[in-house]
């Protein structure tokens, strides 16, 4: 399972949080700004690296059975 965050502004992904990668990668001039700011916050990429077990892997079970 892989919990993936991205951020878009006119249709363009700027960044993403990836929890494969943990950590978050920019792609535009912004966006680079912002996942070196956020990489650089510890609380906040601890935040990023948690909703892979708050939302997907308590999530993951509801899904395989509605399939």
């Amino acid at each position: 399972i892989e919990y993936i965050d991205s951020y878009y502004f006119n249709k363009l992904e700027y960044t993403r949080f990836s929890s494969s990668v943990g950590k978050f990668v920019g792609f535009t001039e912004q966006g680079v700004k912002n996942a070196a700011a956020w990489n650089n916050d510890p609380s906040y990429l601890s935040r990023a690296k948690a909703q892979k077990e708050v939302y997907c892997l308590h999530n993951i079970q509801n899904w395989y059975n509605n399939m």
